[in-house]
């Protein structure tokens, strides 16, 4: 929601957890407020087995190739409450808790590598029968959807990247971003409102999301900070992909980035959207969804 986060620059991590019941407690309260209030009703909810840990599950819509929506570090499901009942218009949808983030699945066992995370992604969607899909992944999430793409192709019909991780060095602005914006979470109403406008972090202005980031300060993420796709990696994806990126984006220089790009990546259509930033996925949800639902359709196999 607000950035990454990580332990190590290398692809080293331990087992996230909530430092005690009482956070945890305070957590799921928060949790369940906003799920109870802003979630659709209807949503099925499914609680997948997998070699890593128990994932959380969040399936709504009709038949077809479903959307899969991944979060970004520090973030889960409800991150895309805005997203479900748009894209379940068009397909089925499906929404995770990733392991190893804030949320109701529970981590079991460390996530070391890329291959890791495919193979998370990959044992939770064939418990859901979902053979193929069409991946939507903000930040870490993106660069999830990527690895997934790289370990286990064919399974990806198309994939969705808003701003992704794993483009350029994380830079001290972005790092002083995150820490900033946490900092005006905690902050007064009103001060809130003014930061996030001086942040360019429309996130601050979610009070929902709010109020669930700062009942999160009792988890402790234990993920790896993911390392930089190389020229060679990013040759090697097969799937379709749409890469929306904010044009004011705090993470990297956005322009260096497009250009990697679209002369790396196969099958690409590369967008740079005004005015918007790293927290492009709350600033502009109705360009997102009409983006990716038509990108889906026209790649429809």
């Amino acid at each position: 929601m607000f950035g990454e986060g990580g332990d190590s620059a290398m692809p080293v991590a331990g087992i996230s957890s909530f430092t005690s019941e009482k956070t945890q407690a305070r957590f799921a309260r928060a949790y369940e407020d906003m799920r109870r209030r802003r979630w659709p009703a209807e949503t099925a909810v499914i609680d997948v087995p997998t070699s890593f840990g128990s994932t959380r599950a969040y399936r709504i819509g009709g038949e077809g190739v479903p959307f899969v929506l991944l979060s970004g570090a520090g973030g889960n499901a409800l991150s895309w409450h805005r997203y479900m009942h748009p894209l379940a218009a068009a397909r089925q949808v499906i929404a995770l808790d990733p392991v190893g983030e804030p949320g109701y699945s529970v981590q079991e066992r460390p996530l070391r590598d890329g291959r890791d995370w495919a193979n998370w992604l990959h044992e939770t969607l064939t418990a859901l029968d979902a053979e193929r899909v069409h991946l939507v992944g903000m930040s870490y999430g993106g660069w999830v959807a990527l690895q997934y793409d790289l370990h286990l192709p064919g399974h990806a019909d198309t994939i969705t990247l808003l701003d992704p991780a794993g483009f350029g060095r994380l830079s001290g602005r972005f790092l002083a971003w995150i820490m900033m914006g946490g900092l005006a979470a905690f902050s007064p109403t009103p001060i809130r409102r003014l930061a996030a406008r001086a942040l360019h972090n429309a996130t601050l202005l979610d009070d929902d999301l709010v109020r669930l980031l700062r009942a999160s300060t009792g988890f402790r993420r234990r993920q790896f900070i993911p390392p930089e796709f190389t020229d060679e990696e990013l040759r090697k994806v097969t799937a379709p992909i749409l890469a929306l990126l904010g044009e004011r984006s705090q993470m990297y220089d956005v322009h260096v980035v497009a250009a990697q790009i679209r002369a790396q990546i196969p099958d690409v259509r590369v967008e740079t959207v005004p005015e918007a930033g790293h927290d492009l996925p709350v600033r502009s949800p109705d360009l997102v969804i009409d983006r990716t639902i038509q990108f889906t359709a026209a790649t429809a196999k």
